[in-house]
């Protein structure tokens, strides 16, 4: 029973393992964690620089697009003076052209003005002459003493026409006027 009571007194006895083996068992645990620490290490490094080249990446390309933008700002500030010049420009043309043309009404209305007395002047000298030219034939007819001849071309002729006869002498001869001479030839052939 010795045995039997060895048995039961004695725990189960684990193989007994060396110091060196420990040992061995400790370094291989420290070589694992220290190979998982430096592939942890060695991926969170390799994670930073994607991060940081896709910063870099993403830094550039935001500058890029703000040089473009102050490019295209600069541009359309440029455009915008260049509009605005050329706006200036144009009110100064239009203001001159309002004047050219203002200038130009004031020519045509002038010249309206000048070719309406024009008109009425060459009226009242075509009156004047058909006037003349019945105040001849009706002197010749009375100095002839073709006094019937003289009321027929004086009612032919009609007061209006007489109105055209100029009331003064071009000659310097005391001579009177064709119209005080009609009138007088009128007196006397229509009384």
């Amino acid at each position: 029973m010795p045995e039997e009571h060895a048995e039961q007194t004695c725990p189960v006895q684990r193989p007994r393992t060396s110091r060196g083996q420990q040992r061995r068992r400790q370094r291989s645990v420290f070589q694992y964690i220290t190979i998982l620490f430096a592939a942890a290490l060695v991926l969170l490094l390799y994670t930073f620089m994607m991060e940081r080249r896709q910063f870099e990446q993403k830094q550039q390309e935001d500058q890029a697009n703000i040089s473009d933008l102050k490019q295209e700002s600069v541009s359309a500030v440029q455009r915008l003076k260049a509009l605005i010049a050329e706006n200036e420009q144009l009110k100064e043309q239009l203001a001159g052209q309002e004047q050219q043309l203002k200038d130009l009404q004031d020519r045509l209305s002038q010249l309206e003005i000048d070719y309406n007395t024009a008109e009425q002047a060459n009226i009242f000298q075509g009156h004047t002459t058909e006037a003349m030219d019945w105040f001849w034939q009706i002197n010749e007819a009375y100095v002839r003493g073709k006094n019937s001849l003289c009321r027929s071309l004086i009612n032919e002729m009609g007061e209006e026409l007489a109105g055209y006869l100029p009331d003064y002498s071009i000659t310097d001869n005391s001579r009177p006027s064709p119209a005080s001479r009609y009138q007088e030839i009128y007196d006397k052939v229509m009384k």
